[in-house]
């Protein structure tokens, strides 16, 4: 399976820091991966470069075992020498054309919204165009992971859905740019997230605060199924 199957064929997507505090970062994937979770981010501000890339290969090496996919937030020059298969930047950070410049064509590369004008820009610049090849919506509710960041809402969650599917409709099918509801999304709310017409999530405290992160993430994509 070529990368961009697997991503489209992905649903739960984990952001994880490097567990300094726990101290059991590969334990940790390799429970997530075994619960269903479809790709890993590593997300640490507070790492350096050199500390981020050993991390990222006990990462990496997670992934290959569960047949998953692992990625690199914000750091151009990080997922190019790692050779991430899937690097996500922000509204600030490189600009999209300039990303891919870094990276090998099999690497895919997503972008975070949070206005309808940001989802509509990113369906624009889907795969064919500029090269996005996902995109995520949030922060659906408040999160600490994203501090001064004002939620979303479900508005925005529906306005992709809609927007998405309208695009689908003009291009025939010939290009599917998959997307992510992301942002306080847990147990208690993804039936609600699902009915506003999202059906891939991306998860951090439901999953890294669990006490079993392989149950967690298969009672997530089994909240996903029934809706």
């Amino acid at each position: 399976m070529t990368q961009p199957e697997s991503l489209a064929s992905a649903r739960l997507y984990l952001c994880t820091d490097a567990r300094k505090r726990q101290g059991d970062f590969e334990d940790f994937v390799d429970a997530a991966f075994a619960g269903g979770v479809d790709i890993i981010q590593l997300r640490d501000k507070t790492i350096e470069a050199a500390e981020e890339l050993e991390i990222l290969a006990v990462l990496r090496s997670a992934a290959q075992r569960h047949g998953r996919l692992w990625a690199v937030n914000d750091r151009a020059d990080v997922a190019s020498v790692s050779a991430a298969p899937v690097f996500h930047i922000g509204q600030k950070d490189l600009p999209l054309k300039v990303a891919r410049t870094f990276l090998p064509k099999p690497a895919v590369i997503g972008l975070s919204t949070h206005t309808p004008e940001q989802v509509n820009a990113a369906i624009t610049a889907s795969p064919g165009n500029d090269g996005l090849d996902y995109f995520c919506v949030g922060p659906v509710w408040a999160t600490p992971t994203k501090p001064g960041r004002t939620a979303v809402g479900l508005d925005l969650v529906t306005y992709a859905a809609e927007a998405t599917k309208r695009a689908d409709e003009t291009t025939q099918g010939a290009v599917e740019l998959p997307w992510f509801a992301i942002g306080g999304i847990d147990l208690n709310n993804v039936e609600q997230v699902v009915a506003a017409g999202a059906s891939r999530i991306v998860v951090v405290r439901a999953i890294t605060e669990a006490e079993d992160p392989t149950a967690a993430a298969k009672s997530l994509l089994e909240a996903l199924d029934a809706g």
